[in-house]
Parts: structure tokens; sequence; C-alpha cells
């Protein structure tokens, strides 16, 4: 009996607490047409940490996908407004990467026609066409790339719009932050690089 106590007793004593799994913070946004996930760059930490904060704030589940158009971009938050982002929050410095493009799925921050090139962190936009919109390479910042709903996207642009590219029936936003980890997002489709 002693020999087995002595085991139990080497056993528990080098099995320290289990090791947790790193998690990756992803972008979620639930509307009533399905969801859509998107991994967050670290190449872009401003924005990054922007996104984040806002939608632990629940900043944007009072708002919509404000302007879609089909072949270009869903865009959602505050509204783009002549006047420019009077409602934002606050503007973020450019955070332009030569390795991250506006490819299909790329999430972007919106900004108005201010000379520096400021985002303003209420607004995000989805490149929904799918040959990109490499014309605004180095004028808007991505610092997100969707993985899962792009079928979602493709719907929302899809809808009927105003003269001002506003849905006639208004696209909710839940927007939130997933903490997962990678064996996680592998069964979502997506691979930590």
């Amino acid at each position: 009996m002693a020999p087995l106590l002595l085991l139990l007793t080497y056993l528990v004593s080098f099995s320290g607490p289990p090791i947790k799994e790193k998690t990756y913070p992803v972008g979620q946004i639930k509307t009533n047409m399905g969801e859509i996930l998107f991994w967050l760059y670290d190449e872009t930490p401003n924005h990054k940490a922007s996104f984040i904060k806002l939608a632990n704030q629940n900043y944007w589940d009072t708002l919509t996908f404000n302007r879609v158009i089909n072949n270009f971009v869903a865009q959602g938050g505050c509204p783009d407004t002549p006047a420019g982002f009077a409602d934002s929050p606050y503007l973020l410095k450019p955070e332009f990467r030569p390795a991250i493009r506006h490819i299909y799925g790329a999430v972007g921050a919106g900004r108005d026609n201010n000379p520096e090139k400021l985002s303003a962190g209420c607004q995000f936009y989805i490149v929904q066409n799918k040959k990109g919109e490499h014309r605004l390479d180095d004028k808007f910042t991505v610092f997100g790339q969707v993985f899962k709903g792009m079928d979602v996207v493709d719907a929302i642009v899809a809808v009927k719009t105003d003269s001002t590219d506003t849905p006639l029936s208004p696209i909710k936003l839940d927007v939130n932050v997933l903490n997962l980890t990678s064996s996680q997002l592998k069964k979502l489709g997506y691979e930590v690089k």
C-alpha cells in the first residue's frame, strides 16, 4: 500500500494546474440576416483596440448597416454625413500596412475627407467586391478580415436601398468580441498563423 500512496503523492505534486490555452479576440457582427466573424489584425493595434473597446461597450448595438452598395462595401456604425463624422467618439491615426490590403472580406475603418486620413472610431465597412477595392489601399485603414459570413455580407449588399444607399429595412447591428482558442477557430475555418 505504501508504494501506491507514494506514487499518488508524486503524481499530485508534479501535476500542477492545467495550462490554459491562448485565446484570440475575434470580431462578431450578428444581424437578422446572419452572423459575420472576422480576424482582428495585431498589425493595426490602435484600430484593433478601438474596435474591442467599442464592441465591449455595446456602442454599435443601436446602430445599423447604414450604407450598402453591391460590388463595393457594407458599411455600418455612425452615419457618414456631409459634415463628416461629428458623432464619432474619437478619431484614429491611420495604420496603413503594405501587407494588409482591401481584398474581398477586408474590414476597414470609415473616415471623411480629412487630410490626415484619420479614421472615425464609430464606423467600419466590409469589402464585398470579389476583386477587392485596391483604390482604397493606403487611404483607409484595414484592421480585420472576414473568415466566416461573407454570404451574409453578400446578402446585405443585395437589399433594396434608397438614393443614399441606406437599406429600406434597417439591418441592425449586434457587435461583440469573442475570445476563441486556435482549435475553436480551426473548427470555424480559420488557421491561426
